[in-house]
């Protein structure tokens, strides 16, 4: 981190990102990466619903007979929501994927009972084991890196590949979009698909072996990028996301939840207080900077959002109680967890640590930009 406090004069990303830049007039990487990708990977208007449709039609035509055209995961938040709404409307056969770590809220399992019912969508429900994955939470709070988030995250994509293998369904479409979700500073949160990683956390803080956890293990991860395709659908839709919750309030009975992934009562704790507290990390700060660059709010209405608590206090109070219990853990650990020297990805085994070291980053480098390229030339011939 540089010594001197500085914010972006364009979004509200500032230097608790250690590894924020700014050019000549103040603006920040990440609203620079914002604008690239944004002309990369977005395609809207006429040009979208022409590069949508043909691309459902693909999708049937691939997926002609089994059992669906495609997987979507969903949590009860807008963006899984909405991409059901979608897919049905373009006449698409998903079968929607939740996974169950056992901190789901009521209010998300409502949603997603309510509209799966609505639009007539089957559901699978993959159940983690409770004690194992606990035991890889407390493992992760422990080893006191701010990245104790991708286990879930890890989790669900290795169950969609496995259903996409065994189902032989090529496409997963997901919820993520470049408008509101590109200022995420690696700093705050990385190794999401590294297993090594997850692995050596597990066997340095954890209680036992992860024998029942989905994962993604290292060539497995390499080969689905080539064999399975992942649409983000919400790039090629004029996509807004406070309309999209109006659309799904009034024809799906779906209901807001208070935050950014704040339908999973562990997310909400640990980026409501967690992060903020004992990483000085606000994700908000990173959700309202990407609606800066995408319109959708202003830089002075963000600057006063995080004036705000994250969310009330109160609730802070019982999920803070809810979680350390459910944990397993006392007061005072939870206490000891909070204060204890900040960590960070790079001081455990990964496979990051190896194929970005000194002795492979060289080849890392060539075969990341050649997948790049090839992702781009694919997007552009079917544009």
């Amino acid at each position: 981190m540089t010594s001197e406090y500085r914010i972006c004069t364009r979004c509200i990303m500032d230097t608790t990102d250690p590894d924020i830049v700014f050019d000549e007039n103040g603006v920040c990487n990440h609203c620079h990466d914002h604008d690239r990708l944004m002309k990369q990977k977005v395609v809207t208007g006429k040009a979208g619903e022409e590069y949508l449709q043909k691309l459902v039609e693909q999708m049937k035509r691939d997926g002609r007979g089994k059992p669906y055209d495609c997987l979507i995961g969903v949590s009860g938040g807008v963006d899984s929501t909405y991409v059901a709404f979608l897919v049905k409307k373009m006449g698409l056969r998903p079968l929607a994927v939740h996974m169950d770590n056992g901190w789901d809220s009521e209010l998300a399992v409502k949603n997603i009972e309510e509209t799966l019912k609505r639009l007539g969508i089957d559901l699978h429900t993959e159940v983690l084991d409770w004690e194992e994955f606990k035991s890889l939470q407390v493992a992760f709070l422990k080893s006191s890196t701010p990245d104790s988030e991708i286990p879930s995250d890890h989790a669900i994509w290795a169950v969609l590949g496995d259903l996409a293998d065994k189902l032989k369904v090529k496409y997963i479409v997901s919820g993520f979009n470049v408008r509101t979700e590109t200022h995420l500073p690696r700093a705050w949160s990385q190794g999401h698909f590294d297993w090594k990683y997850i692995r050596s956390v597990n066997q340095l803080f954890g209680r036992g072996k992860l024998k029942t956890f989905p994962h993604i293990g290292f060539f497995t991860y390499y080969r689905r990028l080539l064999t399975h395709r992942r649409v983000d659908i919400l790039n090629y839709i004029d996509f807004n996301k406070a309309e999209a919750m109006k659309i799904l309030e009034q024809e799906l009975g779906w209901r807001y939840y208070g935050g950014k992934h704040y339908e999973s009562i562990y997310t909400r704790f640990y980026q409501g207080y967690i992060l903020p507290v004992k990483f000085g990390y606000d994700k908000r700060r990173s959700h309202l900077s990407s609606l800066i660059c995408s319109g959708e709010t202003t830089r002075p209405a963000a600057l006063s959002e995080l004036d705000k608590p994250t969310y009330q206090p109160s609730m802070q109070e019982e999920d803070r109680e809810y979680v350390v219990k459910k944990l397993g853990l006392t007061d005072d650990e939870f206490e000891s967890i909070l204060n204890a020297s900040k960590k960070t990805f790079w001081d455990y085994p990964s496979y990051g640590r190896i194929i970005e070291g000194p002795a492979l980053k060289f080849l890392y480098n060539i075969g990341r930009n050649w997948y790049r390229a090839r992702q781009k030339r694919a997007h552009q011939a079917e544009a």
